[in-house]
């Protein structure tokens, strides 16, 4: 029949009047179903290969905050107790209130009376009575003064009576001038002994507990004063 070729398509003119049940004719048949199916099934893997990390990191952000919210710390409440009523009779006596005094009545005097000025602040107007007592300036240790400290005796006798050479320095050879700063006060005694240069070897400690036991020297003197001063004093230490 003409209108069932015209309608027929060309597998159908092809496989006329053969096996349409061979496998040929079924792979033709369906092959553009097969193409479809296989193309969209591309895509959905590609976009679920792209889709994919970011669902997920979707999902994790939101676990996080589902987290968070239920570690969130609970704050606590109050119980608000209503107020008991209670009789006066059975109100024990620590419990009642302190009654407030009442303040007396004072009227403003039609005279003004000027006050004393000196009544106002004693502690300001006499120090003497504010009982604060301002601590004294420490006396200032001078470099150099008018008339500088003086031993007023023989300064290398006392040394030479008193200073020991230590055996370690012996032993070890070591020789040389130890340098000992110390200050002169007011009354003549030494104190803040300190070595400014050693030679080591037990020497510097040696030198130093010498000058520490020195007698009284003849203080410095500023504006006729007698004042703290600093002094340096060399001592030799020399192996014969």
């Amino acid at each position: 029949d003409i209108n069932n070729i015209l309608s027929a398509d060309y597998l159908d003119i092809i496989f006329n009047g053969r096996n349409k049940k061979y496998g040929g004719y079924e792979l033709r048949k369906n092959y553009p179903k097969r193409v479809r199916n296989a193309t969209i099934a591309g895509l959905v893997g590609i976009i679920m290969l792209f889709a994919g990390p970011m669902i997920a990191s979707i999902l994790a952000k939101n676990e996080g905050n589902k987290k968070k919210m239920v570690a969130a710390p609970v704050k606590p409440t109050v119980k608000f107790t209503p107020p008991k009523i209670t009789e006066d009779e059975k109100v024990k006596e620590e419990e009642k209130p302190a009654e407030v005094k009442e303040l007396k009545e004072t009227t403003a005097g039609a005279k003004t009376q000027e006050g004393d000025p000196n009544a106002l602040e004693p502690a300001i107007v006499d120090n003497k009575n504010t009982g604060v007592v301002a601590a004294p300036a420490a006396p200032q240790i001078y470099q150099f003064v008018e008339q500088m400290p003086a031993s007023g005796y023989d300064i290398n006798a006392f040394l030479e009576k008193e200073l020991h050479y230590p055996d370690n320095a012996k032993e070890a050879g070591v020789q040389g001038r130890v340098i000992i700063n110390f200050v002169v006060n007011e009354d003549g005694s030494i104190s803040d002994v300190k070595v400014v240069r050693g030679i080591g070897g037990g020497c510097d400690e040696e030198a130093k507990r010498v000058v520490s036991m020195m007698p009284h020297w003849k203080p410095g003197k500023q504006n006729g004063k007698p004042v703290k001063c600093y002094f340096t004093q060399p001592i030799s230490f020399k192996l014969e």
